[in-house]
């Protein structure tokens, strides 16, 4: 006759289960964590350059190095979408090997991509000369450097390892500070320029010997083919979000005047801390969804649901405080322009929200490397972005606009999650592996 299991032997089996999964969501609750961090230095550092700058240069030479800024921002977004969005797809929390070599490859595409568009801009600048001229040139310089040190943080995040990708951070911002006082001994945009890109690269070289891996620009041609599904799709979701943020910029200037503008930028500034939050948790969450895909798979529609709505729920949070703040305290922060940006903080913080959630529907169809859904959920929400904006800025003015924006987010954030559902539906009728190890 079998013995009965005694109490200790029934329930011992199920305590390493638990205790796995209180591990699990520890080591998950750090790397977002880490991720906070690092985009806390991030946004602290172009900030203070951003101050630092327009007080040593005046308005006028800060708008030439804004439009540098700008212009970077562009390339960025071609190199995450070419380069580092589908290393974290497909290479989050693989095996080492499979991990080095996919980062060797990918840093050197986005090595390549700096090198391809720094020398157009190098061209371009010296071909225009006057006060723009210089400061694309030296733009065009910097470039690697700028676009290898944004490549090592997501193959850090992408390994788990986001202290690695605050340290590098961390270094960029220590050596801004010596760059960034002989560029203002120099007082010219372009020696702010070439402070500011130096001082990256700086933080780029010591990325290779974090990693211990050296880019490969010979690997770069390989990596574009065997991503091609994703990274092109990626290359024109990335350039939209950015392509309908200066097309709502300058359509509303156009309709409603420049005071206008700043009156939305100062509505942005306000909800600042909120969306550095939300910036940090996007270095993170595609490669977070995509460890949930590989070890739980039902889970993750919960975990988007749950991590979508949660950025959702702080940004409500965020706004009511707003709401709160006194006129002299707000005027202490804006000056002259808290009047205007204050009548704007109910629609900005509605926008912000309904991005929010769409962030988390975003992070599962990349996970589920659902390219071609990501695209098309991501042209919509930028076309909505622009007709709602510029519509409600011919309707009624600045509010019209940010109305017309919190709408538009709002409805984008549903195709978001339509998507997330088909794909998932889609998913698990054809249950093909999609994250490459290899």
């Amino acid at each position: 006759m079998t013995p009965m299991p005694t109490e200790e032997e029934t329930t011992t089996p199920a305590a390493p289960a638990g205790h796995a999964r209180r591990t699990a969501k520890r080591a998950m609750i750090g790397r977002l964590s880490w991720g906070l961090a690092d985009q806390a230095a991030s946004s602290l550092s172009n900030f203070v350059v951003g101050i630092y700058v327009a007080r040593s240069l005046g308005p006028a030479a800060f708008g030439v190095f804004s439009l540098a800024w700008v212009t970077y921002g562009v390339v960025l977004s071609v190199s995450r979408g070419l380069a580092t969005d589908p290393l974290v797809v497909r290479f989050s929390g693989v095996p080492d090997w499979s991990w080095r070599g996919a980062v060797a490859r990918s840093s050197g595409a986005a090595l390549g991509v700096g090198a391809a568009i720094g020398a157009a801009c190098l061209v371009a600048g010296l071909a225009l000369g006057g006060r723009v001229g210089p400061a694309f040139a030296c733009l065009g310089v910097v470039l690697p450097g700028l676009l290898l040190q944004d490549a090592w943080r997501y193959s850090f995040f992408a390994a788990g390892t986001g202290r690695k990708a605050f340290v590098n951070d961390v270094v960029w911002g220590v050596a801004l500070v010596p760059a960034m006082v002989v560029a203002a001994r120099v007082g010219s945009v372009a020696a702010f320029v070439l402070a500011w890109g130096a001082s990256a690269t700086v933080a780029a070289v010591y990325g290779c010997f974090q990693s211990g891996i050296r880019p490969r620009m010979t690997g770069a041609r390989e990596w574009l083919r065997e991503h091609r599904d994703l990274g092109y799709r990626y290359l024109v979701e990335n350039t939209c979000v950015s392509g309908a943020s200066q097309l709502r910029a300058y359509g509303l200037g156009a309709i409603a005047g420049l005071g206008a503008v700043g009156a939305v930028r100062g509505a942005e500034l306000l909800l600042g801390p909120f969306l550095a939050l939300l910036m940090g948790l996007s270095l993170v969450t595609v490669a977070e969804a995509a460890r949930v895909l590989r070890q739980a798979p039902h889970r993750l529609g919960a975990f988007c649901l749950l991590l979508g709505g949660g950025q959702a729920a702080a940004a409500l949070l965020w706004g009511g405080a707003l709401l709160l703040v006194p006129d002299r305290a707000g005027e202490l922060v804006l000056g002259g322009v808290w009047s205007s940006a204050s009548e704007l903080i109910v629609p900005a913080a509605l926008g912000v929200a309904g991005a929010g959630l769409g962030t988390g529907a975003a992070a599962g169809l990349r996970a589920l490397a659902a390219a071609r859904r990501s695209l098309r959920s991501q042209l919509f929400a930028s076309a909505c972005y622009v007709i709602g904006g510029l519509g409600g800025a011919a309707v009624a003015g600045t509010v019209g606009s940010a109305w017309g924006v919190a709408a538009a987010t709002v409805c984008g954030s549903a195709v978001w999650w339509l998507q997330l559902r088909s794909a998932l539906r889609e998913r698990h009728r054809n249950p093909i592996p999609e994250v490459r190890t290899s």
